[in-house]
């Protein structure tokens, strides 16, 4: 029997990411609206983010479905921005991506901006080529076998130069480099890709920044010499502090809040 429309709830939670479709179809505004829940929930630091992400773990979230809905969200937002900006179809998308699990929520990228249609060239800013992670490494697995996306080994400093070089005629730079795990000062090959990105920035590229852009603490907001700055950056599950701060702002650029899947059970912030 139909369901009466009276009683359909009208506030229910949008699907998260890789069950919704509907995204790679809005532009950044309606990503805002759409998880506009997400980015009303209070701040929170990058240890509590931490904290959140293993006991979500525990209680059989899978790791690898995280990163799955994260990438999808940082997918549909880059579509989005490149095409509000008339960028989308203009050049490739590329993705820098780290070692650690940040790089693989650029794998996840960049698989699902090229079912999308995308042109997607993914630079590998590490020493190994797979990383060590079991998500991660997964996620690199299914990149690996992908055809039609472009993926360059930067292992080295001179590596990351030599790929810069054509850095401005990307449509967005994905900064998929590192996350919440950056003390003290950056290291090569990372600091290079750092520098790329910021060459990228100044010839007109956008820049989305996963989760925070690379080399700004989620906590505190303060950076290192050299940091991103983003136009755009996607963190997850709720807001950060460190992103909220007047400094943090100025390298975060717009913030995009999006669900992951993390249950309310494992949210103690």
């Amino acid at each position: 029997m139909p369901v009466p429309t009276s009683s359909v709830p009208t506030d229910a939670a949008p699907p998260l990411p890789a069950d919704d479709p509907a995204i790679f179809e809005m532009d950044l505004r309606g990503l805002r609206q759409h998880w506009a829940a997400r980015a009303a929930l209070p701040a929170i630091s990058a240890e509590t983010m931490t904290g959140a992400d293993r006991r979500a773990q525990s209680l059989g979230v899978p790791g690898g479905r995280l990163m799955e809905h994260a990438g999808t969200a940082v997918a549909a937002a880059v579509k989005a921005l490149a095409t509000d900006l008339g960028r989308w179809g203009t050049g490739p998308i590329v993705i820098l991506c780290g070692p650690g699990n940040n790089g693989g929520d650029g794998y996840v990228a960049a698989r699902r901006l090229a079912l999308a249609g995308a042109s997607v060239v993914v630079a590998v800013v590490a020493a190994d080529s797979r990383p060590t992670g079991q998500d991660a490494a997964k996620n690199w697995d299914r990149v690996a076998r992908d055809e039609g996306i472009v993926k360059v080994q930067a292992s080295v400093a001179r590596d990351v130069t030599m790929f810069g070089l054509g850095i401005d005629k990307a449509a967005v730079v994905v900064d998929a480099l590192l996350g919440t795990g950056v003390r003290g000062a950056l290291r090569e090959p990372i600091r290079e890709a750092v520098e790329v990105i910021g060459r990228a920035r100044t010839a007109g590229v956008p820049i989305v920044a996963i989760d925070t852009p690379t080399a700004v603490d989620l906590s505190s907001g303060e950076p290192s010499d050299p940091a991103v700055v983003a136009d755009l950056t996607v963190t997850f599950h709720r807001p950060k502090t460190g992103l909220l701060t007047r400094r943090g702002a100025r390298y975060a650029g717009k913030v995009l809040v999006a669900p992951i899947g993390i249950p309310a059970e494992a949210d103690r912030g």
